[in-house]
Order: C-alpha cells, then structure tokens, then sequence
C-alpha cells in the first residue's frame, strides 16, 4: 500500500467527527461503520466500501456522514460501540471484522437496520432467517471464507505434495470463526488423511509461540484460520513463515502480498464493495428483510513465485496456470 494512499484514507476516516457534526442538518443521513479490528489492517476493504456506496449514489462528506468505531482488535470493546452508534441514532450500521461486531450491533438494536460482512454461514450463526428471506432489521454480504478450507487443503498439498502434519491457527477470542475452522479443517484433513495440530492466538506474542510449537510438532505446513486479527498481523505471519520456512496457506490475498507463500479466497474489496452497496439501498428506503444475503462467487488463488523459490519449492505448471495472480 502506497503510503499517499494510507494517509488519504486516515483523513477520511479522521474527517468522521466533522461529518456527524453536519449530520444533524436535515436530509444528510449517517452510517454508522463499526470494526472489530483498526484502520490500518483496513484499508482496502474499507475503500471497497466506499466505492460500493459511490455506486449507491452516495459519497462520504457530500451527501452521507459516517461515524466509524474500531475495536483495535478488543472483541470486548463491540457491544459498548454498537451501542454508541444506536445513542447516535445512525440510519444503518454496517458490521466488519468477522461475526462478533454483527452479534454486538444485532444485540445493540432491533430496529436499526444492519449490514453484515462475514465470512461463515449467517444462517447457521442465526444472524438470518434465510439467505433468501434474511428477515428481522439484518442482511448483508457473505463472502465465504470458513466454507473453503477443503479447497484450501487441496492447493496446498498440490503445491507440497509431502505434507502429512498441518498446523491450524485459530484465534479463540473469534469463537464462531474458530469453530466453524476446526470443525471444516478437521473434516477435510480426515478425507485427505493429514494429521493436524491446532494451535491457539490471539496477541502478537502468541503468535510467535505458535510458530515455535508448530516446528517443535514437526508441522510440514500451516493452515491460517480466517480471522481480522491475523490479518492484521499479516506481515507477522509472513515473516514468521519464512524465519521458520514454513509454507503458509491464508484465507486472504493480503497474506500473500505481504509475503506468505499462497492464499484462495473471496476478494474482500469487491464483497464490501457489495455491502456498500446494500447500505446505500437502505438509505434509500429499501428494507434489510426484503434484500437477499448476497453470497460471494468469484474466488482468487494467489501464488507468491518468489517466496516459493526461497522456501524451496517448485511450483507446478498446472497451478501457475490457474492461479489468478502470482507475485514474482
């Protein structure tokens, strides 16, 4: 990330408290934009978002304000913001971060309406009624992250075809996500006849212990779960792999631009670009029951060329061939 472009989007965000100032005038209405994570680990999706709303018709500063929370990866912290956005009296509250700041806004009011972005089944987390008929004040974008780990396993035994030991990283504090990764993780392990070892973090520090238990565990390769932490940490994790030349599989392209060997999954800029656009549709009058859970279809295998070659590895033709993007 261009650091021009970082320092744009921190203006944007910092402009917040001015744009709620005016949102008392008449006519100019306020999202309120809760996060379980920082601004930093969320510039482009967060861009994504704003482009969405753009397509809706509306621009942050000109005819919408938004009032933005960050939990700074304190899942604690979500209940007490969502319910500063209700005391705002926003217009709609837009979720991110994974399925804690959906349930903290969900708790916060029935009647607000509210757009979730999350990566596991809102159905089974019983955010929704269906997918086609959400129900309730709640919709929002699923962009199918926790459903994918068997897919996840087979490309990354296609590219270390020795691997028999994963290594799962989880973070306990995101309990939905956590579960639905072992339990989806396990089942695909089982079928592939890999052994698995699971380990748990959630701070900087345990980071570093897992990667050390992983090598101690004899791991041939580690599985990183879908979490807005490790996102945020994603540099950490890359630079971990390779200390430890260690191939990492990640639900997120991020990962792999930061230096992780190879990611597969939905591209979030475009899914918060969709939930942008939901949002903007209420503003104008639509109503969450009435918008169907919008499912992500387009998923892209990133492949870091060089990383591979410094842990050794030779890509095979067939998956350069199909992957959507490779970093040389």
């Amino acid at each position: 990330m261009r650091r021009r472009d970082f320092i744009a989007l921190i203006g944007g965000a910092a402009a917040a408290a001015p744009l709620a100032a005016r949102a008392q005038q008449p006519g100019l209405p306020v999202v309120g934009f809760l996060n379980s994570q920082t601004l930093d680990a969320f510039i482009e999706p967060l861009r994504g978002f704003r482009q969405g709303l753009k397509e809706a018709g509306y621009v942050e500063g000109e005819n919408v304000a938004i009032e933005y929370r960050w939990a700074d990866n304190r899942f604690e912290r979500l209940p007490e913001l969502a319910a500063e956005l209700v005391r705002r009296r926003v217009a709609v509250i837009i979720t991110t971060g994974g399925p804690a700041s959906a349930f903290a806004a969900k708790g916060a009011t029935a009647t607000i309406p509210i757009v979730f972005s999350i990566g596991d089944d809102p159905v089974r987390l019983g955010l929704v009624a269906s997918l086609a008929r959400p129900g309730g004040n709640v919709t929002g974008v699923n962009f199918v992250v926790t459903e994918l780990a068997a897919k996840r396993l087979e490309l990354l035994r296609e590219l270390v075809p020795a691997i028999a030991r994963i290594g799962v990283l989880v973070n306990p504090s995101e309990a939905t996500n956590t579960e639905s990764t072992l339990r989806d993780v396990g089942t695909a392990a089982g079928a592939m006849g890999l052994q698995i070892s699971t380990l748990n973090a959630s701070t900087s520090r345990e980071i570093n212990t897992a990667f050390a238990g992983f090598v101690r565990e004899r791991a041939d390769a580690v599985f990183v779960g879908p979490d807005a932490f490790f996102h945020a940490r994603r540099v950490q994790l890359a630079l971990l792999a390779m200390l430890h030349r260690m191939p990492v599989m990640s639900p997120l392209r991020s990962f792999t631009e930061a230096g992780g060997l190879m990611s597969y999954g939905t591209n979030l800029t475009d899914a918060y670009r969709q939930a942008g656009v939901y949002t903007g549709r209420i503003l104008k009058g639509a109503k969450p029951a009435d918008l169907p859970v919008v499912q992500a279809s387009k998923f892209e295998l990133l492949v870091n060329a060089e990383t591979a070659r410094l842990l050794g590895l030779a890509v095979p033709p067939q998956l350069l061939a199909r992957a959507d993007e490779v970093i040389e």
